[in-house]
């Protein structure tokens, strides 16, 4: 069986949640006998070789804008796609729900992921929200599978277009311990600092938490992992409350001082608002943190409905009581550090994602 994944940044380029979505399954799938073929952004790679670890990669053009980017970029994947000879091809963007039409030409079965609820998030206002609410209601009718990647998104496919789908959630990483002396890069010590990681958008309440933190008496320090890759007013306001306390360190590529900086975290703060399954929760989870995240349906799905971390409403005074708390409970922390590993079911588990998605190919190709 032949498939094609439309609607990442590319590979091996590991930017984001999807590109590393797309990474694991496709290695995998290749492994497995599957021909993957994953369509790339063309400006992104110097280099651009046709097949790649078994992989066959096609170097597509877009506009590279923030709002006409993936747009563009996934019609012309999926015209490209259409009109080659792979049996199936799985969409990972909202952007391209309205674009379903097109493989129907020519008989192709189609799957989409929807990943989050793009309508709501703050940076898609206006035009933008009303365009990402369309896709995901045109997405139900025009692809053949609806993917979804929580229990609590499958749930509000169901509310909001009466469309169901199926639940296959995203993978964690396999714990690899790190060395604790990454941290003398960051000048920071094992267990005196709270984490953040993201990209700094409203949506994943960065902004909020450090000024929960600022406004709380915590000797610890707050350090944020993220930025965004575009000039942009919101992040630069945030960064501006820089100083010894609160330290911003950008994007942390080298994955060994990014696990290092979960590993020996005090807690790890999580914001994010309108996803579903969380790379950077997944993250913190293999890595055994102590889970502080916002009262969400999905996070609670993740954390096991608080079995598994504490959660806080999207106020100020909410965090900061729940600092107060692990900090005084140092022993409840180490409760919660030895605890949340044993949410990583198979369902969070690569090998088993895998098996999910050539299931569900095998089933719309008959």
């Amino acid at each position: 069986m032949k498939l094609a994944i439309i609607g990442t940044r590319g590979y091996p380029y590991v930017y984001g949640g999807f590109e590393t979505f797309a990474k694991e399954l496709s290695e995998r799938l290749v492994k497995n006998g599957v021909e993957v073929h994953i369509y790339c952004q063309k400006n992104l790679f110097d280099k651009q070789p046709p097949v790649l670890n078994g992989i066959h990669l096609h170097y597509i053009p877009t506009i590279n804008t923030k709002s006409l980017n993936q747009i563009v970029h996934s019609f012309l994947s999926l015209v490209h796609a259409t009109f080659s000879g792979v049996d199936v091809i799985l969409v990972v963007n909202l952007a391209a729900g309205p674009m379903g039409w097109i493989p129907k030409l020519t008989g192709k079965k189609t799957m989409i992921n929807v990943d989050g609820l793009e309508w709501l998030r703050p940076k898609w206002k206006g035009l933008g929200a009303s365009y990402f609410r369309f896709a995901a209601k045109m997405a139900t009718k025009l692809y053949d599978l609806i993917i979804t990647d929580a229990e609590a998104m499958r749930d509000v496919y169901l509310e909001e277009f009466n469309t169901d789908s199926l639940v296959i959630a995203y993978g964690a990483p396999e714990y690899k311990k790190s060395d604790a002396s990454h941290l003398k890069r960051f000048e920071i010590t094992s267990n005196d600092y709270y984490l953040i990681v993201g990209r700094l958008i409203p949506d994943n309440n960065a902004d909020l938490i450090v000024k929960a933190y600022l406004e709380s008496d915590s000797e610890k320090k707050l350090v944020i992992v993220g930025d965004v890759p575009y000039k942009d007013a919101y992040a630069e306001n945030l960064k501006k409350l820089a100083g010894d306390r609160v330290r911003f360190i950008g994007y942390v590529r080298d994955s060994e001082q990014l696990m290092a900086l979960y590993q020996n975290c005090y807690t790890y703060i999580h914001g994010h608002k309108f996803g579903g399954t969380n790379p950077a929760m997944l993250k913190a989870m293999s890595n055994n943190c102590a889970i502080l995240a916002l009262d969400t349906s999905f996070n609670k799905e993740m954390l096991r409905n608080g079995e598994l971390g504490l959660f806080f409403k999207e106020n100020t005074e909410s965090i900061s009581n729940a600092m107060k708390k692990l900090e005084k409970n140092p022993e409840f922390v180490k409760e919660l550090k030895a605890e949340v590993s044993f949410g990583l079911t198979d369902k969070y588990n690569w090998d088993s994602v895998t098996a999910a998605y050539q299931s569900a190919m095998r089933t719309i190709y008959k």
